[in-house]
C-alpha cells in the first residue's frame, strides 16, 4: 500500500537516506522487498523535514513516481537535516486528491504517515466522524483513509494525549471500527518518532553514528536493522528504542497507550 522511513539524528542530506543506500525508499518505490499488499508506489511520494532553528517542517510532495521527478533529485542531494518523514504511496483506491493525498501529512510541528489500508472506507469509519469537530472535518487534507486517520490522531494531539496515546487509541477505534484493517502510523515531531506495527512490516535500527531510522523496511544490508512485531507501539529518540505491546480490540485494559510496563531501550 506504500511504504515511509522516519529518521532523527545527525545531520545529513535528503539523499543519503532515502536515494542513496541500495534499497531506499526512492528504490522502494517499484521494488520494494517486503512489500506484502501491491507492488508498485507509484501514486505519488513527500518528504518532510525540519531545518536548524524552525521547529515546523517543510515538505516536498507530488502525486507522480518520485523517479519522474528530476526536481526531487536536486532537492535531495543539497538539503541536510537531522529529521525526516517521507512516503512513496500505492493508493488503496483512485481519486482527484493528487499531491494531497501524499504523505507526509503535516500540522504545526508534526509529521505523519499511513501504510496500510481501511477496509470498507469511507462507510466503515463513518460512525468515528462525531469525535471530530466539524472545522477538523471540513480541514482534511484528501479524501481517502489515511487522511481521516491522521485527523483522528491530530484531535488526541490537541487535545493533549502523547504521541504514542494518539497513535495507539486511534489504531484501536478504527480496528475495531473496520475490522482487518492495516494501521503502520508513523509519526514525528522532529526529535522523536513514534509508530505502530498494525498488518504490515515495520523495522527500526539505531545507527553506529548516532541516530535512528524507522522504516516499512531495510534501505540496506545492515545487520543490525530490527524488525517490531506486529501489534506493537514503538517510541524512537536518537538513541534508544522502546517496543510495547498493543492490545487486540476487546481486550481489558485501562488505557490503550499503557498496555503493559514498557520495555528496556533497545539499542
Amino acid at each position: 500500500m506504500c511504504r515511509h522511513v522516519a529518521y532523527v539524528g545527525p545531520e545529513e542530506p535528503l539523499g543519503g537516506l532515502l536515494v542513496e543506500p541500495a534499497h531506499a525508499l526512492y528504490r522502494q518505490s517499484w521494488a520494494p522487498r517486503r512489500q506484502r499488499y501491491g507492488t508498485v508506489n507509484a501514486d505519488g511520494f513527500g518528504v518532510g523535514w525540519y531545518a536548524d532553528g524552525d521547529p515546523v517542517p517543510a515538505r516536498y510532495r507530488r502525486a507522480g513516481p518520485v523517479w519522474a521527478d528530476l526536481s526531487f533529485a536536486d532537492l535531495a542531494r543539497v538539503v541536510r537535516t537531522r529529521a525526516l518523514l517521507a512516503a512513496v504511496r500505492d493508493a488503496t483506491l483512485s481519486g482527484a486528491d493528487a499531491e494531497a493525498a501524499a504523505a507526509p501529512f503535516a500540522a504545526g510541528t508534526w509529521l505523519f504517515s499511513h501504510n496500510g489500508a481501511v477496509p470498507g472506507w469511507p462507510g466503515s469509519l463513518a460512525p468515528l466522524v462525531g469525535g471530530l469537530s466539524a472545522e477538523d472535518v471540513l480541514s482534511l487534507e484528501a479524501r481517502n483513509d489515511s487522511a481521516f486517520v491522521w485527523a483522528l490522531v491530530l484531535a488526541r494531539l490537541r487535545a493533549g494525549d502523547t504521541q504514542g496515546q494518539a497513535l495507539a487509541d486511534t489504531v484501536l477505534e478504527v480496528a475495531e471500527a473496520a475490522p482487518g484493517s492495516r494501521l503502520n502510523l508513523l509519526l514525528t515531531d522532529g526529535d522523536t518518532v513514534t509508530a505502530t506495527a498494525w498488518g504490515d512490516t515495520l523495522w527500526y535500527l539505531t545507527r553506529p553514528g548516532g541516530g535512528t531510522v524507522v522504516a516499512s523496511e531495510p534501505y540496506d544490508d545492515d545487520p543490525h536493522w530490527r524488525e517490531v512485531p506486529d501489534r506493537t507501539l514503538l517510541s524512537a529518540s536518537r538513541s534508544d528504542v522502546l517496543l510495547t505491546p498493543l492490545k487486540e480490540p476487546g481486550d481489558a485494559v485501562t488505557s490503550a497507550g499503557a498496555p503493559a510496563p514498557a520495555k528496556e531501550p533497545l539499542t
